[in-house]
This record gives structure tokens, sequence and C-alpha cells, in this order.
């Protein structure tokens, strides 16, 4: 079975984290014969979703704004797992990073359906990909790495991931701790 996985490279600059994190995921996962595509999108022209909803009612799945944003998400469509590899900003993604989750929207229903009580949107598409977060603080506190696990998970339900991991590390992690962290998320993330 062929693997698709897709890693959404969100450093906003020159990021010796976002180097070590891309470098052990895409080890591990060459390991496990996935064939992996790394968008890095910060030398991506991708706008910032205006909220027209034109992608649900113009163009059904597919964004109006005609950039790089329409790319990524198709690519995210057509992956078994997606990476997001992101500094964590206020306990979010960077904002190289949020465009490009934000301007994932067309790949979703408009219309709604209960899941446990609350109200989700419908699927579009009949599969879409397991999500594994891993962002990076200088220094980690309770409450950003609990938003940040929060929002990775609740982004990925609003996006029908199949499963769903989200890992924080610190800056100054090492090198082996980090990599068998980042083995563990993505094991955990493509067990059947």
């Amino acid at each position: 079975m062929d693997n698709k996985a897709l890693i959404l490279d969100g450093r906003i600059g020159e990021d010796a984290m976002a180097e070590r994190s891309l470098g052990f995921a895409k080890a591990w996962l060459a390991t496990q014969d996935w064939d992996v595509t790394t968008l890095e999108l910060r030398e991506l022209d991708i706008a910032p979703c205006v909220g027209c909803f034109g992608c649900w009612i113009k163009t059904p799945g597919i964004c109006v704004i005609d950039d790089a944003g329409r790319d990524v998400a198709q690519a995210i469509v057509e992956s078994d797992l997606v990476v997001y590899l992101t500094p964590i900003l206020f306990g979010g993604y960077s904002y190289e990073l949020k465009k490009a989750v934000d301007r994932s929207i067309p790949i979703i229903s408009p219309f709604f359906r209960r899941v446990k009580g609350e109200v989700h949107h419908k699927k579009r598409y009949a599969r879409y990909p397991r999500v594994l977060a891993l962002g990076w603080l200088e220094r980690v506190t309770v409450d950003e790495e609990d938003i940040f696990q929060t929002v990775a998970q609740r982004n990925a339900i609003n996006m029908h991931a199949p499963k769903a991991v989200a890992e924080v590390f610190k800056i100054s992690e090492d090198d082996e701790t980090m990599k068998r962290r980042i083995e563990r998320a993505l094991s955990e993330v493509v067990e059947s």
C-alpha cells in the first residue's frame, strides 16, 4: 500500500527546531515506506481566508481565491497523513500554518450533523487523513501546551481526521528525546 504523508512546514523564518522536527519525522516515515511531500508554507503564496463561504456556495470544494491555498487543500485530501510543524504562538499555530489550515475549509461540507452532542460539519469526501501536530516553545507552559493540543485536536475533529495526535517540545529538548517522542507520536497516529 502506498501511504502518502504531507508535511506542512509552518516555520516563519530560519528555525532549528523546524529542521530537527522535519528531519526526525521524514527519517521515520522513510523507514516505514511512506511517500513524503513537504510544503514549506512560507515559500508559497497563500492569502488568508476571507470567510466568504464561496468555497461552499459558489465553487463547492474549491476556494474562490486562486493561489497555492487551493493546492494545499487538494494535497491534504490526497494524503493519508498530514503533519503540522509549527512554532507555538500564543498557544496556536504560526500564521503560515494557520493560513493553510483555514484555507482547507473547502474540504468539508457546509452542512452539519451532531457528533457526541456537538455540532460538526458533514464530510465532503469518503476519507480524510490522520493528523499529527508537532509544536515547539522556548519554555513549555501548561496553558500554552493545553491550548495547542486542544486547537490541534478540535481542528482534526472538524476535518474528520480518523486519528490525531499533538506533541509539544521545548526548544532545549535534546535530539534523542525529541526523536523518540516524534517516532512514538508518528507510530501512534498511523497505527490502525
